[in-house]
């Protein structure tokens, strides 16, 4: 089933080749959107390549929908840019920036080498970051973007062995906290997307995986946030069906003078610890 709401988007979605990516560029172009379909097709870690992405346009070409493949490396600027340049190549222009690409190298803070460590940062967080600013100016000259990046729990309340991993998530909400302030008057709406409980590459060796459950069911809150009544700045947690804003939140202030020592605010803290903790119930 098509609407009118995507048709002749242009939609760029990254690590498109399986899994969210995939169910996004799908969901995308069987609403009339044109679709960049974007994987290196490496592994999980993010080594080697495949012909992923192109088997993607072949499925959205099946169904009669429009879509191009791009196997550029979002974590390269240059070729990050490409993506861009691609669409711009195929289709006019570009409307929609899905950042989904992702890879793992999960270890403990004290076994994780750095390499690794700035491999994840460099596509999740880098890697949103060189793709955005491609199609930042052509957004902002038409007056109208939607952005999306892709959060996780691991970010927002921590998950252990991830350090690199959530350090790249919990960067991406701090991303979109300025760039929801610097695109409003050009039209540009900047969102999160923290998807969970997703049966994935990037999930089947962490625990509960047989309790997962499809990409296909947090498709429908990425495409809400690329809408035309799409919200600006907020961070949308989809799993099962089930859909949530999730927010940070202060305490209640203990109040104290402008000379208070540390032995004062010692005096109070468990009023500061009484409320609970941010996150508890992800």
């Amino acid at each position: 089933m098509k609407n009118s709401e995507f048709k002749d988007k242009v939609v760029v979605v990254t690590g498109a080749g399986r899994g969210l990516g995939r169910s996004h560029a799908i969901a995308f172009a069987r609403r009339g959107a044109h679709v960049v379909v974007n994987d290196l097709g490496g592994a999980v870690d993010g080594t080697g390549t495949s012909n992923t992405a192109q088997s993607v346009v072949d499925e959205i070409l099946a169904e009669g929908g429009s879509a191009v493949a791009n196997i550029g490396s979002v974590a390269v600027e240059q070729e990050a840019r490409g993506i861009i340049d691609n669409a711009v190549a195929h289709f006019g222009t570009v409307d929609i920036v899905i950042n989904n690409a992702g890879i793992l190298r999960d270890k403990t803070f004290a076994n994780v080498t750095m390499d690794n460590f700035r491999a994840v940062l460099d596509v999740h967080l880098m890697g949103s970051v060189y793709v955005t600013s491609a199609a930042w100016p052509i957004l902002a000259k038409k007056g109208w973007g939607r952005v999306v990046f892709t959060s996780s729990a691991s970010g927002l309340v921590g998950n252990f062995g991830q350090a690199n991993y959530a350090a790249a998530k919990m960067g991406l909400v701090g991303l979109m906290n300025v760039l929801r302030l610097e695109g409003v008057r050009k039209g540009i709406r900047v969102n999160c997307i923290a998807p969970g409980a997703t049966s994935t590459r990037m999930t089947e060796s962490l625990p509960g995986a047989n309790r997962r459950s499809a990409p296909e069911v947090i498709s429908p809150a990425v495409l809400y946030l690329a809408s035309e009544e799409a919200p600006n700045g907020i961070v949308l947690a989809a799993a099962h069906g089930r859909f949530r804003t999730v927010r940070l939140v202060e305490s209640s202030s203990v109040e104290l003078t402008d000379a208070a020592t540390y032995e004062d605010l010692a005096a109070v803290t468990e009023r500061l610890a009484s409320d609970p903790p941010f996150g508890e119930n992800l």
